[in-house]
């Protein structure tokens, strides 16, 4: 299984690509939204982990741009954020995120999620 992980900070990319490396997984780093949209199309991950707080294009705006794209619009983006405020995770549903993580990662549910959305994929 293919994931891309599109984060800015290069301590919470490190974290979530070593998890999910240790549990299997194949990863994609992308460090700003275009270069993520980019890999999106050649890759096609089976689930892209999408931080909402990147230089230039925001994460929701990167989200967009994949749902409305025939070639990356049936891969699961999951929000991955610090923005953890009563009506964020609505918000970043409502623009096209087919779930949210809270920054801090908190390990056995970030592993959860991911596999979550991958077990219907295999």
């Amino acid at each position: 299984m293919k994931i891309l992980i599109v984060e800015d900070n290069p301590a919470n990319m490190k974290l979530a690509s070593s998890l999910l490396k240790k549990n299997g997984y194949e990863t994609f780093e992308a460090f700003d939204a275009d270069t993520g949209i980019s890999i999106a199309k050649e890759q096609s991950p089976d689930l892209i982990l999408m931080d909402i707080q990147l230089p230039g294009m925001d994460g929701l705006t990167a989200t967009g741009i994949l749902k409305k794209d025939p070639a990356t619009k049936s891969i699961p983006i999951i929000a991955l954020t610090a923005f953890a405020m009563k009506g964020d995770e609505e918000k970043m549903l409502a623009a096209g995120c087919d779930g949210y993580i809270p920054k801090p990662i908190r390990y056995k549910e970030f592993l959860a999620t991911v596999d979550s959305f991958l077990a219907g994929s295999e």
